[in-house]
C-alpha cells in the first residue's frame, strides 16, 4: 500500500513540475510565450504572398485550453490538438476564429471532430456563410468571456480593421493580447487589404490600448509577437495611410 501510495505522489509531482518544451514539426511550431499562453505557427500557400507563416493562440489555466485561430492544414490541427492534451494536460474547450478568413478557420472541422465546441462573432459567421467557409457553431455579438478555471479570457470586437468582423482576445492573468490580422508585427507591411476598412483601423488599435492599458505581450497574426510597441506601430502605419 505505502508503494502505491509513494508512485502516486511520484507521478503527481512529476506532472506538476513537469517543464513543457517548445514543438516544432514541418508542418506546425508551437512556442511559449508566457505562463499561460502559447503561439502556434502554421504556414499557409497563397498567390500573392507566397507562404505565409500564420500565428494563432493557445490560453491555458487549471487542464482548460482556448484555441485561437486554427492552424493551416489537418496535420498541423491534428498535431496541436494532440499536443495540448498529451503536453499540457489540457482539454480544449473552445476554437475562436478571430474573422472569417481561410488563416482562421482553415480546419474548423478537424476540431469539430475532436468534439471541441467553436464559437466566433455572429459578423464572422456571415461573412465565412458567404464565402463558403466552415461555421463556428457558436455565435455571440460584440465581446464573450470565458472562463478557465480562476482566470477569464476576454474576447472582443473593437472596431473594423483587416476585416469587418476582427475580434482579439485578452488573458489579464499574463496581460496577453492576441490581435490576430488587426495588429502587425514591428516592420511589417500592411499586408492583405481585400476586405480592410483602413480608415478605421487605427481608432481600433487606439480603443484596444484604452481598454488594455497594461498589455505586456502582444501576438499578430503573422510574425514574430513583442510588446505594445506592436500596436503603436500598427497605429502609425495605418495613420499614414489615411492622410
Amino acid at each position: 500500500m505505502k508503494k502505491i501510495a509513494f508512485l502516486f505522489v511520484t507521478f503527481v509531482l512529476y506532472n506538476c513540475t513537469k517543464t513543457v518544451q517548445n514543438y516544432k514539426s514541418d508542418n506546425i511550431e508551437i512556442t511559449k510565450v508566457s505562463k499561460h499562453v502559447w503561439q502556434h505557427t502554421s504556414t499557409l500557400e497563397t498567390k500573392s504572398f507566397g507562404d505565409v507563416p500564420c500565428n494563432g493562440a493557445v490560453m491555458v489555466n487549471d487542464g482548460k485550453a482556448i484555441v485561437f485561430d486554427t492552424p493551416v492544414g489537418k496535420k498541423a490541427t491534428n498535431e496541436l490538438i494532440t499536443w495540448v492534451q498529451s503536453e499540457l494536460n489540457s482539454e480544449i474547450i473552445a476554437i475562436v476564429p478571430t474573422h472569417f478568413h481561410i488563416d482562421c478557420l482553415d480546419t474548423l472541422e478537424e476540431f469539430h471532430n475532436a468534439n471541441v465546441q467553436s464559437y466566433a462573432s455572429e459578423k464572422t459567421i456571415e461573412l465565412a456563410k458567404n464565402n463558403n467557409y466552415s461555421l463556428p457553431k457558436n455565435g455571440f455579438d460584440s465581446s464573450k468571456e470565458f472562463q478557465l478555471g480562476t482566470t477569464k479570457v476576454l474576447v472582443s470586437f473593437m472596431g473594423e480593421g483587416h476585416t469587418k468582423d476582427n475580434i482579439v482576445a485578452y488573458f489579464p492573468a499574463d496581460n496577453v493580447l492576441f490581435g490576430g490580422c488587426l495588429v502587425k508585427s514591428l516592420n511589417a507591411p500592411k499586408g492583405n487589404l481585400a476586405d480592410a476598412t483602413v480608415s478605421e483601423w487605427s481608432n481600433t488599435i487606439q480603443k484596444i490600448k484604452s481598454t488594455y492599458p497594461n498589455i505586456k505581450i502582444v501576438i499578430p497574426g503573422h510574425g514574430k509577437s513583442g510588446n505594445s510597441e506592436l500596436l503603436d506601430y500598427t497605429q502609425q502605419l495605418f495613420q499614414e495611410s489615411s492622410l
